[in-house]
C-alpha cells in the first residue's frame, strides 16, 4: 500500500543557502546510518519506507554481468584469502521502486558461504546482504569518502553564499564506503565499495518558505 509519501510528487532542492544546509544534513543523516548498521541493505530499506519512495519499499538488485575487476592484494589480504584462494566479484545496483540508491562492488570467498548463497549470488538478483543474513553478518568500515560538498569548505564560518535560485544541480555520486564483512565467528568473507547516488534525495518534501531573494518557492517536479 502506498504511503502519503510515495503519492506525491518529487520536490526539487532549491540552490540557496537553507536548500544546500537541508541537503548536507540529510545526506550526513544516512551516512551516519550506513555506517553505524550491520546491514545497507537493511538501511536503505527503512530510508525507503520512511521517505515514501516505493509502494513496496523493499530493495531489488540489478545483477551487472559480464563485469569483472580482480581484487587487489590489500583486498586479498583483508579477507585471509592467499593467491590460491577462489574469490568471486559481483556489482549490482540497489534500488528501491524506480530510485537507484547505490551501485555496489563485492569481492567475495565462496567457500566461507552454503551452497544456497553461492546460488543466490551467481543466478539472481539478491541483494548481497539479504543472502548472507544467516551468517551474522558484521561489518568493518575501512574508509567513507564524501563525493560531493553541499557547501563550500569554510561555509561554518563565512557569511552565508548567495542564493542562485534555480534546482540545486546535484551530482550522480554523493558519498561511498568501503567495508569489510565477516562472519558471526568473525572470519572475514566479503569486501564491499557502496556508492550512494542521487536518488537517495529523491523524495517529497513540504514546501519551505521562499527565500527572499529568489521569490516565490519552486514548484513540486513530477
Amino acid at each position: 500500500m502506498a504511503t502519503a509519501a510515495s503519492a506525491q510528487p518529487v520536490t526539487s532542492w532549491p540552490d540557496t543557502y537553507l536548500g544546500r544546509v537541508e541537503a548536507l544534513a540529510v545526506m550526513e543523516g544516512l551516512n551516519a546510518r550506513l555506517l553505524a548498521s550491520r546491514s545497507a541493505t537493511a538501511t536503505l530499506e527503512g530510508w525507503c519506507s520512511e521517505h515514501g519512495m516505493a509502494e513496496v519499499p523493499r530493495l531489488t538488485a540489478t545483477l551487472l554481468r559480464g563485469v569483472e575487476k580482480p581484487a587487489s592484494q590489500e583486498t586479498r589480504q583483508r579477507l585471509q584469502a592467499g593467491p590460491e584462494t577462489p574469490l568471486k566479484y559481483r556489482r549490482v545496483r540497489l534500488a528501491c521502486g524506480d530510485h537507484v540508491l547505490s551501485e555496489a562492488d563485492n569481492w567475495y570467498v565462496p567457500e566461507r558461504l552454503t551452497p544456497e548463497m553461492n546460488r543466490l549470488l551467481e543466478t539472481t538478483d539478491t541483494p548481497f546482504g539479504r543472502a548472507v543474513q544467516a551468517l551474522g553478518t558484521t561489518r568493518q568500515t575501512l574508509g567513507a569518502d564524501r563525493l560531493w560538498q553541499p557547501l563550500p569548505p569554510g561555509w561554518d564560518q563565512a557569511p552565508p553564499a548567495a542564493s542562485v535560485c534555480g534546482d540545486l544541480a546535484i551530482p550522480d555520486r554523493l558519498f561511498s564506503h568501503r567495508a569489510v564483512l565477516f562472519t558471526a565467528e568473525r572470519v572475514p568473507f566479503s569486501e564491499v565499495v557502496e556508492t550512494y547516488g542521487s536518488a537517495i534525495l529523491d523524495f517529497y518534501r513540504a514546501a519551505r518558505p521562499a527565500d527572499p531573494a529568489c521569490g516565490a518557492a519552486p514548484p513540486s517536479r513530477p
